[in-house]
């Protein structure tokens, strides 16, 4: 009972915390890529160590928590965070989806940042990578640099056009015959 209060508390933390700086940090995936897809926008898979990793912490305060990086963000990507926690407890269900998405991605150091487009086939989904990145020393105009030169890899989808109408073809007058 006291890790499911526990738990609850810090998620409300983290949603009042999410709420204030007005971005939205996914962390369930199938979600996002719904989104995704429909805003074609990418996904932005932040791989991070939230409690432990200096460098995430220094990522998130110099640019994720900074205006110019929040209306960046909201404009060119869906946001996701894959934690790797020591000391937060997460659902069994977010550490097996962050433990494969870790080894899809190849990720060894944290933080890290990829930027893909995700495509769905025959109900499999599938990532073309764009581009990833980490911290970038210069504060947020220079990381949104880097990011942009990402993110302008990214193709939308053609969107479903209408079938245009066709007008009903004019009845051919039958020929008269001629008299000889």
């Amino acid at each position: 009972m006291k890790k499911i209060a526990i738990t609850l508390f810090l998620m409300i933390i983290s949603l009042t915390t999410q709420a204030q700086e007005g971005l939205t940090w996914h962390t369930d995936l199938s979600k996002a890529i719904e989104i995704s897809r429909q805003e074609q926008k990418p996904l932005f898979l932040f791989f991070t160590g939230s409690d432990w990793c200096g460098w995430c912490m220094r990522l998130q305060n110099e640019v994720f928590k900074t205006p110019e990086f929040i209306s960046w963000a909201k404009e060119h990507a869906v946001l996701v965070e894959l934690d790797y926690p020591r000391r937060t407890p997460q659902t069994d269900a977010i550490k097996a989806q962050n433990s494969q998405m870790q080894q899809m991605f190849q990720v060894q150091g944290y933080p890290t940042v990829w930027f893909v487009k995700p495509t769905v086939k025959e109900g499999k989904t599938n990532f073309e990578q764009l581009g990833s990145t980490g911290y970038v020393a210069g504060g947020p105009s220079k990381w949104i640099e880097g990011a942009n030169e990402i993110v302008s890899r990214y193709v939308a989808e053609p969107k479903a056009e209408a079938p245009a109408k066709v007008a009903p073809k004019a009845k051919a007058k039958p020929k008269k015959a001629k008299k000889s």
